[in-house]
């Protein structure tokens, strides 16, 4: 007895799953038709205007930004990338022990960061001003 398979029991196990997938598929349409057909509608001009806090907008809203800002936006992604891959693997290192070949390849990825690192600093990216 113990070879046969219960298909009604897998079968059974799958229903939960069946019933998120139906609403996940169900809900975003759902959703987007009582929007638009509870939601009132204005034709006015005054609602394609630009609002800045109750106050009329001054000047246009292109406007150049310095490229260090960017840079910096750059460098703060590549260190915290870095604390997101190393806090987790760290708390594994210290529970659990782990093997060479994870070791290795977390020196790879720390060397990855710091190569980008020492691109920042050559190309003087984190000086404010130059």
């Amino acid at each position: 007895m113990s070879g046969i398979i219960d298909i009604s029991n897998i079968a059974n196990s799958y229903i939960p799953v069946a019933i998120i997938l139906i609403v996940a598929l169900l809900m975003p349409p759902m959703t987007m038709f009582l929007v638009k057909s509870l939601s009132p509608r204005s034709k006015s001009s005054a609602k394609y205007t630009t609002y800045e806090a109750g106050s009329l907008p001054i000047g246009s809203a292109r406007i150049q930004f310095n490229v260090g800002y960017y840079l910096y936006a750059i460098a703060f992604v590549l260190f915290d990338i870095e604390v997101l891959f190393l806090y987790p693997w760290a708390t594994i290192f210290k529970g659990h022990g782990i093997t060479e070949i994870a070791t290795v390849e977390m020196l790879v990825f720390i060397f990855v960061v710091l190569f980008g690192y020492v691109y920042l600093v050559k190309k003087e990216a984190l000086k404010w001003m130059k």
